[in-house]
């Protein structure tokens, strides 16, 4: 599997490989599945890197990574809003719970401060 996978989704997939059945998807409701959409795209068209464990990676394998969180945490019943997205899938490494940083223009701040902000942005009608 790809270095830029989480343990997480790893234990999923062998789950599912063990013949393990995980629950089915919960469905966030239509506002916060826009959010988050929102909020992965803006991961994905963004010039920024992302540092996760230590190792710089770009804006698309970011977002893959997100995207695949979130696809765990929907299974598992634990995002029902973009604030839980966030929280649960944007923040911190699963594995070794080192938050994640974004670094955009040489300016580094948490993934967390920098998708609230853009959440933020998103809820008062930006661009």
């Amino acid at each position: 599997m790809p270095p830029i996978r989480c343990f997480v989704v790893t234990c999923a997939l062998l789950a599912m490989q063990a013949g393990i059945a995980l629950p089915a998807m919960a469905e966030p409701d239509a506002r916060a599945q826009h959010e988050i959409a929102a909020l992965l795209a803006f991961v994905g068209q963004s010039h920024c890197s992302f540092i996760r464990n230590g190792k710089s990676y770009g804006a698309s394998q970011a977002q893959g990574h997100l995207e695949d969180k979130l696809h765990v945490l929907l299974r598992m019943d634990k995002v029902d809003t973009a604030e839980d997205f966030i929280d649960r899938a944007g923040t911190q490494s699963s594995l070794s719970g080192e938050p994640y940083l974004v670094v955009c223009d040489g300016r580094q701040q948490t993934s967390a401060a920098w998708l609230k902000d853009e959440l933020q942005r998103l809820r008062q009608g930006g661009p």
